[in-house]
């Protein structure tokens, strides 16, 4: 008899991967560590339940963007004050904070629920290419993104 079983956060193996995101395009990239972040490459996922790996990205500083996007993208926010709406453009972001265009661009492929929070805190993302996790002994995987 088949029987369907469901996974459980405590049973979850979660492995930690290390990705190097030197010359990989953004979208794809974000795309690919929002489904491992989930757990959809495991056989075990289960929706109701954080079965996903953590992942350590590192390179953020040489992610590539493809297009005209480097000059026309803008990230926009407002702060809930009157006249409060802040635009700041693609290159200015990639200049002070280039972890933060990862971070944003894979948070908003995860859950906007609690289970999607919790599955972007095992994100990890570097401007460098040197990471405080080697001790966790995360292991490298490329990419083939087409």
């Amino acid at each position: 008899m088949n029987c369907t079983t469901h996974a459980k956060a405590s049973t979850a193996d979660r492995q930690w991967l290390h990705i190097s995101a030197k010359d990989l395009v953004l979208g794809r990239l974000a795309a690919r560590v929002a489904q491992i972040l989930m757990g959809k490459h495991k056989p075990t996922y289960t929706a109701h339940c954080d079965t996903g790996d953590f992942v350590v990205i590192t390179d953020a500083a040489d992610i590539v963007v493809t297009g005209n996007k480097a000059r026309q993208k803008v990230y926009i926010h407002h702060t809930g004050w009157i006249g409060g709406l802040v635009r700041r453009p693609y290159a200015e972001v990639q200049a002070k904070h280039p972890t933060q265009i990862i971070e944003l661009a894979v948070r908003r492929m995860l859950p906007k629920t609690k289970l999607g929070r919790h599955m972007f805190a095992k994100l990890k993302v570097y401007a460098g290419a040197e990471h405080p996790h080697e001790a966790q002994n995360p292991k490298t995987i490329k990419l083939t993104l087409s």
